[in-house]
């Protein structure tokens, strides 16, 4: 399906880290099936270790009261034993779940766009 240079496309995240994917003139004719931003999350994709760090904010998220937090390093140093290499992984599962609509991303009381999130975040239950 060909669109149309005045038309919309829907918004999707990428299947890996989370991030919103830009749409790009060289996807025009594949877009649909478009899943990864990069050749790198292609590489990569969701492994056991990101589902598990998902879970573990799921829980949490489920956990707490209603305006508490949680933050995705918790979950890296968690199931990581203090090991650093799980904090992007923690911040990519931050992403998808909140591109899933299970949660919403927030940085000194407002929700922001995980995508351009810079520095300390909290994930709580969506509004």
């Amino acid at each position: 399906m060909v669109r149309s240079a005045g038309q919309a496309h829907e918004p999707r995240s990428c299947r890996s880290c989370g991030r919103r994917i830009e749409w790009r003139k060289k996807w025009e004719r594949n877009w649909e099936d478009v899943a990864y931003c990069s050749d790198a999350c292609r590489a990569r994709k969701v492994r056991a270790i990101d589902t598990a760090l998902e879970e573990w904010l799921l829980g949490r998220l489920g956990a707490g009261s209603r305006g508490s937090g949680v933050d995705p390093a918790a979950a890296a140093a968690a199931l990581g034993g203090g090991d650093a290499s799980l904090h992007e992984p923690a911040r990519n599962a931050a992403r998808r779940l909140v591109a899933r609509g299970l949660a919403e991303m927030v940085q000194r009381g407002a929700v922001i766009d995980p995508s351009t999130a810079k520095g300390p975040v909290t994930l709580r239950r969506p509004r």
